[in-house]
């Protein structure tokens, strides 16, 4: 008897993604790279001013210089460029300002468009820019984001106000829990109420491709290359915007270097390159400079939070009241105005607190807008409930692990319905909790931070915590509808089964560095029990692929994944007739594993790829079956599903210096069962490196005029490899009830901890000397002058005031080597 050794599952395996051979050799396509025939170039005029009036812009020399074609102004394009949309409009009164793409009579930010020149190349349409003479009168900028909730300057003179919505939960009224003002006045009396007041500052997403766009208008469709996320709502907002028939639109996102949410938006640039392709009847293609990209793409985050948590004296939280006010820039943004909704359902994360009030204003300001940026929205929640739960555990003098647990719901509760309504599916906080601590020597670390301090020592030990589950697989139409979200959240995904047995795959879902190939063909040869090779993955070009939404909020596995199984398993289906069929045998008793379909009782069998062939050559096919094994597949989620995890972060902190350092990182992630370790390795590290850096390094900040001075890699501080530390990351396995597969999202899980750990680690390691918080980044400057204003705690001698270089990244004591 002979023994047929089972094929090795490819779910589980850790897999080199099929997409980096032609990475990292550079037989990539970007955008930028594309040529055509008698392609014109554009170059973009920028207002340098943060709210000015457009008084007169004179084009005449810019129009004579060599090999330009033309230069418009908004004027010239007038409501031929339509208005950028806005998919989310959080509530029916919401204050939207009209979004030209080249500004007309009005600047409302440092670096909006407000000229276009059309060139032969890019040098030649650059070099006329600077030509362009446009007379501008300056007026005053509302910059500073609670004075602009006050309207003590107006971004937008006309609307009145810069108050765009005011969006509010609350658990009382929902039904979904108590009163939190009753909560908060009880605890008052006899328990504690902590308030705490934190700023999200505003971050850039930084992708390593700067935006590019291509434009070819001389064909049957209008075709457009876009280094996108949404190849297929772009298209669609395109058509509506701009009046055209959406089966003339052709989007292809081409291979796209990252995006984090940065470019998970319909640009200006992408409606000009539009709309000039079609009035000249030429190829038009536009690339964005690392400057224009950090000054005028959106930006992220940029919230400040005044949380109040009430509790009992024994820890137990009963009431949590948060009041958000968010920046939008200077427009409402695609979905930028939904961003902190979505915090909405997670500040109260893990826990199962009673009673709950949220609560954010949105407000204009003569900024850059805001949009998603990797975790939209939950990265900033998770910081709130992370940095008061461990303030709680401070007031009680307890470990922040400790009244984590007192409030964390327990693995057998599940499913759990939480104070926001949300019902978590699967989670085990305890088992990642648990895990963490003896990856990162937690006993042994408190007790170095102990010795630490009893021996004064100037270099001082932190340990921060954090623990996060997210809303992720951004999904359930009907969730979104009743937020008045603008779009759905399927998604829909093709398997077609070729005669000579290899597999194509057609997916909705639009990858941008995260592995899409790879862990889908992964899944689908597991299905079909085909070779992990057979199996081509088509995605990103709205002909090849004319369904879907796309690829944001970690949806991509949990939603087109499920899609995929979907059409794979009606394969299986289709082809069982036809391999009855031919082995003369009854439907009834086909049985399909590990690509074969077999006669059950017996060793008589067909592999997938010989019934491929039949079907194509259908020369014995059962009566009234149709040659083809191809199937599709739409999802729609009935529930979002929840990954978690347990980040713990050991910092050093120089007292005299202010200078930190980190020591260790381990996380530990629940989500799901995993597809390709490898990649999940990858991106659980490359979120931890976003998160920590928010912590800090990053910040895009304004001057008083509004133009923004960290516009470059020279200012904006995104860290390298040489910054940071190995990593150390595990996970645990609680499979999700929402899908097939068991998956969880983990695109954005390590951004969402890891700020809120770091920060929790470098108060830690200074709260002695009465400091309760650092303001974000952490710069040495920020943490010396947090040590010197804290009161001192029981520093014996005073620290000499430390010089700071012009980054804000050094610190040196006067009187030191330098």
């Amino acid at each position: 008897m002979t023994v047929t050794e089972e094929p090795q599952m490819e779910i589980g395996r850790d897999r080199r993604r099929k997409e980096d051979q032609r990475l990292i050799t550079g037989r990539t396509r970007w955008t930028d790279n594309i040529t055509l025939p008698g392609m014109l170039h554009l170059a973009m005029v920028r207002s340098p001013f943060a709210h000015a009036k457009i008084v007169n812009i004179n084009v005449d020399e810019a129009k004579a210089a060599p090999n330009v074609v033309t230069v418009v102004t908004g004027k010239d394009l007038g409501e031929e460029q339509g208005s950028l949309p806005n998919a989310w409009p959080i509530t029916p009164d919401q204050v939207t300002p009209p979004h030209p793409p080249v500004a007309i009579d009005r600047a409302t930010f440092a670096g909006e468009i407000v000229a276009v020149v059309v060139a032969r190349s890019a040098a030649e349409a650059r070099d006329a820019a600077e030509l362009v003479d446009v007379d501008y009168e300056e007026l005053p900028a509302a910059l500073d984001l609670k004075e602009s909730a006050e309207d003590k300057v107006l971004a937008h003179p006309d609307l009145g106000t810069n108050k765009s919505a005011l969006w509010v939960f609350d658990s009382a009224d929902a039904g979904t829990g108590g009163n939190v003002e009753e909560a908060i006045a009880k605890a008052r009396e006899d328990g504690i109420v902590l308030e705490r007041e934190y700023r999200q500052q505003r971050l850039i997403p930084a992708f390593m491709e700067p935006r590019s766009t291509v434009v070819d208008p001389t064909g049957e469709q209008i075709t457009m290359w876009s280094a996108t996320q949404i190849p297929h709502i772009l298209r669609f907002l395109l058509a509506a915007v701009l009046g055209v028939s959406e089966a003339k639109v052709r989007v292809i996102a081409p291979d796209v270097g990252g995006g984090f949410g940065g470019k998970l938006q319909t640009t200006p640039e992408e409606f000009i390159t539009m709309v000039l392709a079609r009035r000249l009847g030429k190829p038009v293609k536009y690339t964005e400079t690392r400057s224009e990209s950090m000054m005028a793409a959106h930006h992220g985050r940029d919230q400040w939070q005044k949380l109040t948590l009430a509790a009992e004296k024994d820890g137990t939280v009963t009431g949590f009241k948060v009041e958000l006010l968010a920046d939008l820039g200077s427009h409402v943004s695609l979905v930028g105005g939904g961003v902190p909704v979505l915090g909405a359902f997670m500040f109260n994360a893990i826990y199962k607190f009673p009673a709950y009030h949220f609560a954010v204003q949105t407000v204009l300001t003569n900024k850059a807008w805001t949009d998603a940026y990797r975790g939209a929205g939950r990265p900033e929640a998770t910081f709130g409930i992370e940095r008061m739960m461990t303030e709680l555990a401070a007031e009680l003098g307890v470990d922040p692990l400790e009244v984590r647990e007192k409030n964390w719901i327990k693995h057998e509760e599940f499913p759990f319905t939480t104070v926001a309504g949300l019902e978590y599916d699967s989670g085990n906080y305890e088992a990642a909790t648990a895990l963490a601590k003896e990856h990162f020597g937690y006993d042994e670390l408190r007790a170095e931070q102990k010795a630490r301090r009893e021996s004064k020592d100037p270099i001082q030990l932190g340990i921060g915590v954090s623990t996060f589950t997210e809303m992720c697989g951004l999904a359930p139409s009907r969730v979104l509808g009743s937020l008045d979200y603008g779009a759905g959240g399927w998604e829909h995904a093709t398997v077609r089964m070729l005669a000579t047995g290899k597999v194509e795959v057609v997916t909705g879902a639009s990858a941008h560095g995260q592995g899409h190939e790879t862990a889908f063909s992964q899944i689908v040869a597991d299905r079909l029990g085909v070779a992990f090779e057979d199996v081509e993955v088509l995605h990103g070009d709205t002909m090849v692929a004319p369904k879907g939404l796309d690829t944001y909020g970690s949806r991509s596995l949990v939603v087109g994944g499920e899609a995929l199984v979907r059409a794979a398993d009606k394969v299986i289906e289709k082809a069982k007739p036809i391999a009855a069929h031919l082995l003369e045998a009854s439907v009834d008793d086909i049985e399909f594993s590990a690509g074969r379909f077999g006669v059950r009782g017996t060793d008589q069998g067909l592999a997938m790829a010989e019934v491929a062939l039949a079907t194509f050559a259908a020369h014995n096919l059962p009566d009234g079956v149709e040659p083809s094994l191809d199937c599709d597949a739409t999802y729609d989620p009935v529930n979002f599903n929840y990954p978690h995890g347990t980040h713990l972060c050991a910092m050093e902190v120089d007292t005299e210096t202010g200078a930190v350092k980190m020591r260790k990182y381990t996380c530990v992630d629940d989500i799901g069962n995993v597809i390709n370790p490898l990649i999940v390795a990858g991106q659980v590290h490359g979120g931890l490196v976003q998160g920590i850096a928010q912590a800090l390094w990053e910040e895009a900040v304004y001057d008083d005029s509004g133009t923004l001075v960290s516009a470059s890699f020279v200012d904006y501080l995104v860290p390298t490899a040489a910054d940071t530390i190995s990593f150390d990351v595990d996970h645990t396995t609680t499979p999700s009830l929402t899908n097939t597969l068991g998956t969880k999202g983990v695109g954005e899980a390590g951004t969402i901890a890891s700020t809120p750990a770091v920060v929790n680690a470098v108060v830690d390691a200074i709260r002695q000397f009465g400091v309760n918080d650092v303001r974000m980044p952490c710069t040495p400057e920020r943490v010396w002058k947090a040590i010197n204003d804290g009161g001192g705690g029981d520093k014996t001698t005073e620290a000499a005031a430390p010089h700071f270089d012009d980054s804000g990244d050094t610190a040196i004591a006067d009187g030191a080597p330098e």
